[in-house]
C-alpha cells in the first residue's frame, strides 16, 4: 500500500511538472507584452521597465522558469539578503528554513503560486475564494448524473430494446454529442427567458394523446389484451403521436398561415414558471440587506453541466449491467431462486461498478475544468470564471496557478480511484 502511494505520488508530481512546463511555454512564445497591456498604450519606457523588474519579466525565459519551479515546490532555495526582489523575498513563503547555506537557504514552504497581475492579490487566496463555487456546482451536477444515470442505466438493461431502452440511448448520444457551450445558452435561453415567467402547456396535443389512449385502451379491452404494461405503453405513444402531429400542423400552419389560419393550435393553460434567473451566482448582494443565499441559480447550470456525464453515466450503466446479467453466475442465481432484486443488486450491480467508477471519477474533475463556459454564460462566481477573465487579461500567473489546481485534483481522485478498485473488487491488488 505504502509502496503504491509512493509511486503514485511520483507520477503525480510528473504529470504536474509537465502541466506546469507546458502552459509556461505556451504563454511565453506567444506574442503581447504583459506590462504594456497593464500600463496600456501611453506608458512610457520607464514604467514599463519598473513593471517587468516587479514580475520579473526583465529575466531570461530558463531562468524565469527555473524560479518558478523553485517557488512551486515545497523545498525551495532562496536568499536572505535581496529581500527587495519578488523572487528572493522570504515574506511570500509560508514556512521554516531547514538547511542555511550562507547567504541562502533551503526553506520547506506551501508551494508559491505567484500574485495576479491585474489584481496583484496572491493567486493561492484568489483560487481559495473562487474554488469552492465550482466546487459546489461540479458535485451537484455529478451527483444529478449519478442519480439519475444509474436509475436510467439499470431499467434500460432490464428492459433491454424496450421503447424505454432506445429512448434512453437517444438521449445519451444527444448528451455526448451536444457542446457544453451552446448547451448553456440554451438552457439560460428557455429556462431562464422563455418559461420564466409560464409554461405555456399546449392544449391540442393534451386532447389529442387522451383521447388515443382512451380509444386504445378502450380497445384492449375489447380484445381481452389489456395489462398495466401495455397502459404505459399506449400513453407514451400516445404522447408521442399527439406531439408529432401538433409540430407537423405547427410547420403548414407557418408556411400556409395565409391559406390556412389555425391560431387553435397555439392555445396552451399556463403553468407557472421557472423564474430562474438567465445569470447568477449563488450568494447574491441585496442593496439593503447584503449577501444573502440564492440557491435556485445553480439549478440551470447544474442541469447543463450535468447532461455529458449523464449520458456516459446511462450507457456504461446499460452496457456493464447487460454484460454481468449474461455471465454464468447469474444464471445459477436465477437457477437457485433468488428474486430479480437480489440478482440485480446484490451480485450484478455491484460487479458492473468498475467500470462507472473511473468514468465518474475521470468526469468530475473534468467538469471542475470544463466549467469555464458554463460559468461564464450564467455568471456563476467560481474558479471557471477567473480562468477565463485571466485568459482574456493575459494574467499568466493566475492561469497557471488554475491549471496546477486542476491538475492537482486529477491526480488525487486517480489515487482515490485505485483505492476504491481495491474496496470494490478484491482482485485488484494495489501493490501490483
Amino acid at each position: 500500500m505504502l509502496a503504491f502511494l509512493i509511486r503514485r505520488t511520483l507520477y503525480g508530481c510528473t504529470v504536474l511538472w509537465g502541466a506546469v512546463t507546458l502552459v509556461f511555454i505556451i504563454f511565453n512564445l506567444k506574442p503581447g507584452d504583459a506590462s504594456q497591456m497593464l500600463l496600456g498604450q501611453r506608458a512610457t519606457p520607464e514604467a514599463i521597465a519598473a513593471v517587468n523588474k516587479d514580475l520579473g519579466l526583465d529575466l531570461p525565459e530558463y531562468q524565469r522558469y527555473l524560479l518558478y519551479l523553485n517557488d512551486l515546490s515545497p523545498l525551495s532555495v532562496h536568499s536572505q539578503t535581496e529581500l527587495d526582489h519578488i523572487y528572493f523575498n522570504t515574506e511570500k513563503y509560508h514556512g521554516f528554513q531547514i538547511l542555511p547555506m550562507g547567504d541562502n537557504g533551503i526553506y520547506a514552504k506551501t508551494p508559491y503560486l505567484r500574485r495576479s497581475y491585474r489584481s496583484k492579490r496572491d493567486v493561492a487566496d484568489i483560487i481559495a475564494d473562487a474554488l469552492p463555487g465550482t466546487f459546489i456546482l461540479a458535485t451537484l451536477s455529478m451527483i444529478f448524473a449519478l442519480i439519475l444515470g444509474l436509475f436510467i442505466g439499470i431499467i434500460s438493461a432490464l428492459k433491454k430494446d424496450s421503447l424505454f431502452d432506445r429512448s434512453a440511448l437517444i438521449l445519451a448520444v444527444m448528451g455526448m454529442s451536444a457542446p457544453s457551450f451552446y448547451m448553456a445558452i440554451l438552457f439560460s435561453w428557455i429556462g431562464g427567458y422563455l418559461l420564466y415567467s409560464v409554461i405555456p402547456l399546449p392544449i391540442f396535443p393534451l386532447v389529442i394523446a387522451v383521447l388515443l389512449f382512451i380509444t386504445w385502451t378502450i380497445h384492449s379491452h375489447v380484445k381481452g389484451t389489456w395489462s398495466w404494461k401495455g397502459t404505459g405503453r399506449s400513453l407514451v405513444k400516445a404522447l408521442l403521436w399527439s406531439t408529432g402531429a401538433w409540430l407537423i400542423l405547427l410547420i403548414l400552419n407557418s408556411l400556409f398561415s395565409q391559406f390556412i389560419p389555425m391560431d387553435w393550435l397555439k392555445a396552451y393553460i399556463a403553468l407557472p414558471g421557472t423564474y430562474l434567473e438567465q445569470s447568477g451566482s449563488l450568494y447574491e448582494v441585496d442593496v439593503f440587506d447584503g449577501p444573502y443565499l440564492a440557491p435556485r441559480n445553480i439549478i440551470l447550470p447544474v442541469l447543463t453541466l450535468g447532461i455529458r456525464p449523464l449520458a456516459i453515466i446511462i450507457q456504461l450503466m446499460r452496457n456493464a449491467l447487460l454484460e454481468e446479467l449474461g455471465k454464468d453466475y447469474i444464471r445459477t442465481a436465477k437457477a437457485k431462486g433468488l428474486s430479480t432484486y437480489s440478482i440485480v443488486m446484490k451480485h450484478a450491480f455491484r460487479n458492473a461498478l468498475n467500470p462507472l467508477v473511473t468514468a465518474v471519477s475521470g468526469w468530475f474533475a473534468s467538469l471542475l475544468a470544463g466549467a469555464v463556459f458554463i460559468e461564464f454564460i450564467f455568471g456563476w462566481q467560481g474558479l471557471g470564471l477567473q480562468v477565463y477573465e485571466a485568459l482574456v487579461n493575459e494574467d499568466f500567473p493566475l492561469v497557471i496557478g488554475s491549471v496546477i489546481v486542476i491538475s492537482s485534483i486529477f491526480v488525487l481522485i486517480n489515487i482515490i480511484v485505485d483505492i476504491l478498485y481495491g474496496i470494490i473488487d478484491p482482485r485488484v491488488r494495489m501493490n501490483q
